[in-house]
């Protein structure tokens, strides 16, 4: 017991690790009665850090290819993995359709080899798969199957572009870099030049932090409720966007941003728990 215990808590602390800011959301979803929600958050966090952060592509897909087959089973054996097993012992995973439990690991595996976006609105159709197969099933978890994805999956494909957007130094070898073609072809700059801090360099993040933050005032007017930890992810990610457009270096800025833990973080995430309660989910 204890040993299946510390399995599935090294993955919470895993997303926890990516979304320090959660922490505060966890004392409006107790763990102990929401287990299973804590659980897809982690698993979540297990499919994104697969997707994205494992460089070898066959890797990757070995790993997903995995899940694939996990989850496709789960229904029936109750799952191999710590997190599946919480997950379908809640009546809720039998609520929710097969498809949508394997659709984002399917939209993962399509995505591995795509290469740098011609411009924002190319980086975020592309964001849109994953990203919206995880909102989706996320919201039909939260609050059912009638319940509309839209907001939420445009929130976490702008959240996953911020995050790509912070991790710039790390991945300026990859084929897939976080600022568009268009962007680094208007500012001059080359792949070797994204590696060191300049007067374009801070330009071209600057205009994706604009453009991120045009399209999160966008997304607050699309329909459809935010579980308690997407409404935080999104806060977060909106609070340092903020911050770091206003900063001399405004990558610099956002790596070395602290999460907010703060009286205003408990506030949003106390009146999330209140909108996601009112909305008769359990």
């Amino acid at each position: 017991m204890d040993a299946g215990h510390n399995a599935l808590q090294s993955y919470v602390d895993k997303w926890l690790a990516a979304q320090p800011a959660q922490r505060v959301a966890l004392a409006f979803v107790d763990p102990a009665r929401y287990p299973g929600h804590i659980a897809l958050a982690a698993l979540e966090q297990e499919w994104l850090a697969a997707a994205y952060g494992i460089r070898e592509a066959h890797v990757a897909a070995t790993k997903l290819n995995w899940w694939a087959e996990e989850l496709a089973n789960a229904a029936e054996t109750g799952g191999r993995h710590p997190l599946t097993q919480v997950l379908f012992d809640d009546e809720r995973a039998s609520r929710v359709g097969s498809e949508r439990w394997l659709a984002p690991v399917l939209a993962a595996m399509a995505q591995l080899e795509e290469g740098t976006a011609s411009d924002f609105g190319a980086q975020l159709a592309a964001a849109s798969p994953l990203h919206g197969a995880l909102a989706a099933l996320e919201t039909a978890w939260w609050f059912g199957e009638a319940a509309s994805p839209e907001r939420a999956a445009r929130l976490a494909a702008l959240s996953h572009l911020l995050h790509a957007l912070r991790r710039l130094d790390d991945d300026v070898e990859r084929d897939r870099l976080p600022l568009p073609m268009a962007s680094l072809a208007r500012h001059g700059l080359s792949r070797d030049q994204l590696r060191r801090a300049g007067a374009a360099r801070n330009a071209a993040v600057r205009d994706q932090l604009g453009e991120l933050a045009a399209s999160w005032r966008e997304a607050s007017r699309l329909p459809g409720p935010l579980s308690v930890f997407r409404a935080i992810e999104s806060r977060e990610g909106e609070r340092l966007s903020r911050h770091a457009t206003g900063a001399a270096e405004p990558l610099q800025a956002l790596q070395r941003a602290r999460p907010s833990g703060g009286l205003a973080t408990t506030w949003a995430a106390w009146q999330a728990a209140r909108r996601w309660r009112r909305a008769g989910a359990a």
